[in-house]
């Protein structure tokens, strides 16, 4: 340090000062002004980045709601639609039930009209063969009791008597 302060020169101390000054003022007009405008620009994109950021970020939180909304209303809409394609199945299955009934009930009407239908057949041709059998056995009886002379008298006057009875 002794060695600095024996060189030490005031007038070579004068000129690096005004040289250091004046290099200083040169760089407060020229430089200073664009170097500011430079970080002034800088944190005027870093603010407006972080702002857009920020756009961005609320603009995706609106999206992921909207999407969520939308969501909910096809969840919705899907449930609306399985419960009206269930209540059409019911509805076909009643209606099919109905019918089907209705048909059976009328194949039963139609089956007990036939069965009804051939009862009354079945009694008529009974009644037919029963008054056939019964003409055969009175034909039969009748020729019998004809064939001998005194008991189509005795015949003829028992029904006599039966006349004058009533």
């Amino acid at each position: 340090m002794e060695t600095l302060l024996n060189d030490f020169s005031p007038g070579l101390f004068i000129i690096q000062t005004v040289l250091l000054l004046a290099l200083i003022a040169l760089m407060v007009k020229f430089a200073w002004k664009p170097i500011m405008d430079s970080l002034n620009e800088r944190e005027t994109g870093i603010a407006d980045a972080l702002a857009a950021a920020e756009n961005a970020k609320k603009e995706m939180q609106n999206v992921t709601a909207d999407s969520e909304r939308l969501l909910q209303e096809a969840r919705s809409e899907r449930e609306a639609m399985i419960k009206e394609a269930r209540e059409i199945k019911e509805k076909m299955l009643n209606d099919a039930k109905d019918q089907a009934k209705v048909e059976g009930d009328k194949m039963i009407k139609q089956a007990q009209d036939a069965i009804e239908s051939e009862k009354k057949a079945a009694v008529a041709e009974i009644k037919n063969q029963v008054a056939t059998l019964s003409l055969d056995i009175a034909e039969k009886v009748i020729k019998e009791q004809l064939a001998n002379k005194d008991k189509q008298l005795k015949l003829v006057e028992d029904m006599l008597g039966d006349i004058k009875l009533n």
